[in-house]
This record gives structure tokens, C-alpha cells and sequence, in this order.
């Protein structure tokens, strides 16, 4: 694994540069001398977050539609409260 590190501008200048060099490790980006960013290819990250699914794409699966789902209901009852 190689790492690269660019500042903002050598990314502005050549992003295909950074494109390929994220094919083989990450590349660090650069703001005004500190890391601000980190590029890394796609099957990286996915490796990296473990292909989690996330509640978004959760929740816009197809066909969930025709789940037949009634939720039980229930009686919230109140009491009164002493304070000493």
C-alpha cells in the first residue's frame, strides 16, 4: 500500500494524478499544510465501512410495500405525581 499525500492545490491542478494514485493506497489532501481529507478508491472504502447498509437504502427497498403490518396499540395511562 502506498500512501500519497497532496496539498489542495496539486489536487485542483492534476485530479487525475490523485485518481490513481488512490488506486493504490490513500491519498492525503492537504489544507494550508495539515491533512484535511483522504482519497480512497471505492473498493477501499467499502472494505474499510464493511458495506454496512445504511437507513437510507434500508428504507427505499422495493416490494415492502405488499408487508402486511399492523402494529399492536396501547393505552398510555398519566398519574399524578407528589413532589416532597
Amino acid at each position: 500500500m502506498t500512501i500519497t499525500t497532496l496539498s489542495s492545490r496539486e489536487l485542483n491542478q492534476d485530479i487525475g494524478r490523485a485518481k490513481k494514485a488512490a488506486r493504490q493506497g490513500p491519498v492525503f489532501i492537504t489544507d494550508r499544510g495539515k491533512t484535511a481529507h483522504v482519497l480512497l478508491s471505492i473498493e477501499e472504502y467499502q472494505r474499510i465501512t464493511g458495506n454496512r447498509r445504511n437507513i437510507v437504502k434500508a428504507l427505499a427497498m422495493s416490494g415492502l410495500a405488499d408487508i402486511d403490518f399492523e402494529p399492536q396499540g396501547i393505552t398510555i395511562q398519566s398519574r399524578t405525581v407528589e413532589f416532597l
